[in-house]
């Protein structure tokens, strides 16, 4: 978590390490969902207000062949409550709060359900929330300014359903959101104020929850979702169209000075009055997506069953300027390049991405006598990505580059379930899951030293990322239906995990693909309603996921990527 709109989510203890929107190429492990549109993009999840919600459902473990490729280790669904016909109400919730040494944050959000007849209900809710920054940030004069992440939440969504007769319904929705935050939840473990090779001033000891900027590192998130969801019934058959539709537009500026100043004072070795220039390093993402899933189901004797076809089509530009004003005026350097790159622009970069995905999917459930079932399910996809990288500015390697993947493959499931009793289902399950490969950036090639150059260059590209997952668990029923406990424990085998690895002096990343590791575990969960006034539920699992590939060069183990390390920036035990 980098903040609102900034995050990435792990399950089973398989995770892509760091949080990097510098390799937009990379694609998300866990799959995310709002009902039953696709919301994922890349490592940056929407912050979505979870107003007027149904309920959270997650899918742990591979779900490849019904949500397919960004679902590796699992897939998590907001469900959200679905128009009423024949129904008027209005909901609203209000909230204050406070975080100790900082500022007041709070909720204002409106919710309502409409009927328009007997065969028509509108649904709206929109909601404004204030959020409180914790996190102080000294300056270059030793001011503080204190809550720099502060920041807002806005939005709305609006659901409108057509059932003109018991066999159709035609629900076509908007969702609106737009996130702003005045600076990151980020603390510095390393304080340039107090190095004595860049500063001759008494120094600065940083607080628990305190940074060191020169300047605002501001951010902006707009996301736009409008979908159709159809379904008409044939009796035994149902028909179900969904075609979605999604805008999302973010925009970072980061302060790069500290950054851009071990450089320019460090490599370069320019003076103080240089390397104290502001660098803001403005970071754009802009993507558009269209998907269209089009399924049957059905069930008929002892056979339930679902078929399909998926496809999508992604536009996805990204670019980052780093704006150094005064840069060559101060030093006499020409900065001005042929690819992008103006005046004072140390670093520029425009990278196209255009990427296309078909599949087609088809899942079944037999139950074999009243207390045995078998499921089994496969997926086949066909994936291509054409991208154009364009790098300008002193600290790249000035280039246009056209680059193209393509992959294409089968994953299946195979799930046996077993009633010990009315309350009580026992289960076993292989299933397969994978995630996209990639292009790489290209290596900011005068800023490397030839050691890491020889390191990190030639990786041009990174391949799809596998996981089998074997797993065996119960689910039961207890107290008389009113609550339930559910145990499960699994073994999942990674083959070619793509681990995002800092490239050194380069000031880059580079996606590397570990030939193999594994995570194995168990989870735990127990939900009770002893009465109508009080529920609860806890749970708890445990991960122990590890590299057993290590990857060399030179003698030298590459990024920490060593076997018998665990997988990054995961917790083992969790309740």
């Amino acid at each position: 978590n980098l903040g609102p709109g900034q995050s990435q989510v792990s399950m089973r203890g398989v995770s892509a390490g760091q949080i990097v929107r510098d390799q937009p190429g990379v694609k998300e492990q866990v799959g995310s969902y709002l009902d039953e549109s696709v919301i994922s993009l890349s490592l940056f999840t929407p912050d979505l207000d979870l107003f007027d919600l149904s309920r959270v459902e997650v899918l742990r473990g591979p779900q490849g062949t019904l949500f397919g490729s960004g679902s590796l280790s699992g897939t998590m669904r907001y469900i959200t409550n679905q128009p009423e016909i024949g129904v008027s109400k209005w909901f609203a919730e209000l909230d204050a709060n406070t975080i100790d040494a900082s500022d007041v944050g709070g909720n204002v959000k409106l919710g309502g359900n409409v009927k328009l007849g007997t065969k028509a209900a509108l649904r709206v809710a929109a909601y404004t929330s204030r959020l409180q920054g914790y996190i102080d940030a000294v300056q270059p004069d030793r001011s503080v300014k204190e809550g720099v992440n502060t920041g807002n939440r806005a939005g709305f969504r609006a659901s409108l359903l057509l059932r003109p007769n018991d066999k159709l319904s035609i629900t076509p929705r908007v969702v609106y959101q737009e996130v702003t935050t005045d600076g990151w939840n980020r603390v510095d473990a390393y304080n340039i104020l107090a190095n004595p090779f860049t500063t001759t001033r008494p120094p600065v000891t940083l607080g628990d929850r305190e940074q060191f900027t020169q300047l605002e590192e501001a951010f902006s998130d707009k996301f736009l979702l409008t979908d159709l969801n159809l379904r008409y019934s044939f009796g035994a058959t149902e028909l179900t169209s969904i075609t979605s539709y999604t805008d999302r537009d973010v925009l970072v500026v980061r302060d790069a000075t500290a950054l851009t100043a071990s450089i320019t004072g460090g490599s370069i070795g320019l003076p103080a009055s240089v390397y104290t220039l502001n660098g803001p390093l403005d970071d754009a993402t802009t993507a558009k997506t269209f998907t269209q899933e089009l399924r049957l189901s059905g069930e008929k004797n002892r056979l339930r069953w679902v078929a399909g076809g998926f496809y999508s089509s992604a536009k996805r530009d990204y670019g980052q300027s780093l704006l150094v004003s005064g840069f060559e005026a101060a030093t006499g350097i020409p900065t001005a390049g042929n690819f992008g790159a103006g005046k004072d622009v140390l670093f520029f970069s425009d990278l196209s991405y255009d990427l296309s995905q078909f599949a087609l999917f088809g899942e079944g459930t037999l139950s074999v006598n009243d207390r045995f079932s078998l499921t089994a399910g496969l997926r086949y996809y066909d994936f291509t990505e054409d991208r154009t990288q364009v790098f300008d500015g002193i600290f790249a390697d000035p280039a246009s580059k056209p680059g193209s993947i393509n992959a294409n493959g089968v994953v299946p499931r195979i799930i046996a379930t077993f009633n010990v009793s009315d309350s009580t289902h026992l289960n076993a399950q292989a299933a397969k899951g994978f995630r996209l490969g990639g292009i790489n950036d290209q290596l900011n090639v005068p800023l490397c030293t030839a050691e890491d150059l020889a390191t990190f260059g030639g990786q041009d590209v990174w391949k799809d990322e596998t996981a089998w997952n074997y797993e065996i668990g119960s689910k039961s029923r207890i107290m008389g239906g009113r609550g339930s406990f559910n145990l499960s424990a699994f073994y999942m085998d990674l083959t070619d995990l793509q681990a995002t690895v800092t490239a050194g002096s380069c000031s880059s990343r580079v996606i590397f693909n570990v030939p193999e590791a594994r995570s194995l575990g168990f989870e735990a969960e127990l939900a009770a309603a002893p009465n109508e006034n009080f529920d609860f539920s806890i749970s708890g699992s445990y991960a122990d996921s590890e590299l057993q590939s290590t990857l060399t060069f030179g003698g030298n183990v590459v990024g920490g990527i060593q076997a018998g390390n665990r997988l990054p920036s995961l917790p083992q035990f969790q309740a």
